[in-house]
């Protein structure tokens, strides 16, 4: 009788495990991804307040720095409550129209309307490996990444500041970088990083913004400062910037925070998210030493605004390869991004004549060019086994990135003309003379940065 019962029991056991193996296994947000998501939205938020912030209040003169304070910390406000309202619906969500799909989403999740705290991210985007099981359902909760992606885009208006610091009106910023967001942001992220976007589908490689952020944002910067005109003191070289030091301390935090900005993209803590780590910082050394030695050989002392400028390029030409190439392809991408980008700066602008007030299409619209194209030549399948560029035969995958980057340039150039001269229509984009004058500080804002006791 001992011996039945004992059979009974392993048979019951047997029959449990079975069944436990056999029922659906409930999907679950994995707590070590969630927790360096949390960081790496932080970081990104910290690379706009108080990185950029500082990085460009510094380069401009102190009439004007808390105007360049105000304009990155109210796009934080405006921007983070676009961003729930519609603007990740129309970024991420599908579009019921069929037509329209690869181009914007609909307004499904506006509000944030229909997610719930259960929800797991849909989307790995950059085309990063998808789940064990071939789905596009990722490990952390779907809130975490709307934060996550509402910190892109609030940091890409806010990019364009650096084109046309010093001379445009408080009221004219905010309604253009709303209209800027809505209409030309929200579309490129949607055709780089949703499943529907057309080029996600074509197999555009954009690991974290080289096309939707800083080629985006760069080709606005040139197209708005050329409309609007030099600044009125303007002579055709660099305004001294009134605190070197706001410099540093901004580059610094910027290339801090862009470990979360890059790191973050790959939507997991895993070694992917530690190659992004790494070739972010290799790519930011060897652009900051490379600009360094450019500014010794030629201007015969290297300077601090010219090494914290390299590594921003750095940073800024890594951005869509973080994901898809190794440490190689992170040295030559920095060397090649801080030659170009020292010519543009040193060279072509004063020689063309317009005033890109900080260089914001110099370093992040020329950076990002660069950096999409590169990716298309050395995205390495040691990296992702999925992925390969030029230098392992696959021209193809150059011929794609080079498809994204004149759509965006495009795209975003025509789509800013167009809504530069709207706001226009509807408020003064230019600063009058007056206030450019007397500074933008007092006459916007009525305060002053500094105060003199005598």
């Amino acid at each position: 009788m001992k011996k039945y019962s004992t059979l009974a029991t392993l048979l019951a056991l047997f029959s449990s495990t079975l069944a436990a193996q056999t029922l659906p296994v409930e999907p679950k947000a994995d707590s070590g991804d969630t927790a360096w998501m949390l960081i790496a939205t932080a970081l990104v938020l910290f690379m706009s307040i108080p990185g950029l912030a500082l990085f460009y209040g510094g380069l401009v003169r102190r009439k004007n720095v808390l105007n360049v304070f105000m304009q990155v910390f109210i796009l934080v406000a405006v921007i983070s409550i676009e961003w729930v309202v519609v603007g990740y619906s129309n970024a991420f969500s599908s579009n019921s129209i069929e037509w329209l799909k690869p181009y914007i989403g609909g307004f499904d999740w506006a509000f944030l309307n229909n997610i719930n705290l259960s929800d797991l991210s849909p989307y790995f985007i950059s085309h990063s490996q998808l789940a064990a099981d071939g789905s596009n359902i990722g490990t952390i909760p779907h809130i975490l990444f709307i934060m996550f992606q509402g910190m892109f885009a609030v940091i890409t208006p806010a990019l364009i500041i650096g084109a046309f610091a010093e001379r445009i009106s408080f009221k004219g910023f905010l309604v253009f970088s709303l209209l800027w967001s809505l209409f030309i942001y929200n579309p490129v992220a949607h055709w780089v990083w949703s499943g529907d976007g057309w080029l996600y589908k074509l197999g555009a490689l954009d690991f974290a913004g080289g096309t939707v952020v800083h080629i985006n944002a760069g080709i606005a910067a040139i197209v708005t400062a050329i409309m609007l005109g030099k600044r009125r003191d303007y002579k055709g070289h660099a305004l001294p910037p009134h605190n070197i030091t706001y410099v540093v301390i901004g580059a610094a935090m910027l290339w801090v925070g862009w470990f979360g900005f890059n790191g973050g993209s790959g939507l997991a803590a895993d070694g992917l998210a530690g190659n992004a780590l790494m070739v972010t910082h290799i790519a930011a050394a060897a652009a900051a030493l490379t600009w360094a030695v450019l500014d010794w050989v030629i201007d015969k002392r290297p300077t601090i605004v010219g090494i914290s400028t390299g590594a921003v390029g750095g940073l800024v030409a890594i951005t869509p390869a973080a994901g898809f190439v190794g440490v190689g392809g992170a040295l030559l991408i920095g060397i090649i991004v801080s030659l170009v980008c020292f010519v543009m700066v040193a060279y072509v602008k004063p020689k063309l004549g317009y005033d890109d007030s900080l260089d914001a299409f110099g370093v992040h619209g020329v950076g990002g060019i660069i950096g999409a194209v590169l990716t298309g030549i050395l995205a390495s399948p040691f990296i992702q086994s999925s992925y390969s560029g030029a230098i392992y035969g696959n021209f193809h995958q150059l011929w794609i990135q080079l498809l994204a980057t004149g759509a965006t340039i495009l795209y975003s150039g025509i789509g800013t003309f167009l809504i530069f001269k709207i706001t226009d229509k509807l408020v003064s984009v230019r600063a009058i003379d007056k206030h450019e004058a007397v500074g933008l500080d007092e006459t916007q804002h009525g305060e002053t940065a500094y105060t003199n006791f005598d």
